[in-house]
């Protein structure tokens, strides 16, 4: 079910994944806001939603790491690296 719901992501430019994830997180609020005033029918679509959400930041952070040219690749790898050793 998530493979089906990725490739539809792949198809997107980035303008229209940057579109639908300001428009994905504004609904996140708004249902977050309306669950804790009077409850959702369904609180399973939060954790959906959130998920989407996630979906499309990792998509984009994809494609801007597909993009980086090989010196910012390597600035990247050694930044990591850096991470892991504390």
């Amino acid at each position: 079910m998530a493979n089906n719901k990725l490739t539809g992501l792949k198809e997107l430019t980035e303008e229209d994944l940057q579109a639908e994830l300001e428009n994905s997180e504004s609904l996140y609020r708004k249902m977050k806001f309306e669950h804790a005033i009077k409850g959702l029918a369904n609180p399973m679509e939060l954790r959906d939603l959130r998920r989407n959400i996630a979906r499309l930041n990792n998509e984009l952070r994809s494609r801007q790491v597909a993009s980086m040219s090989a010196d910012e690749l390597a600035l990247r790898s050694k930044i990591r690296a850096r991470r892991r050793k504390k």
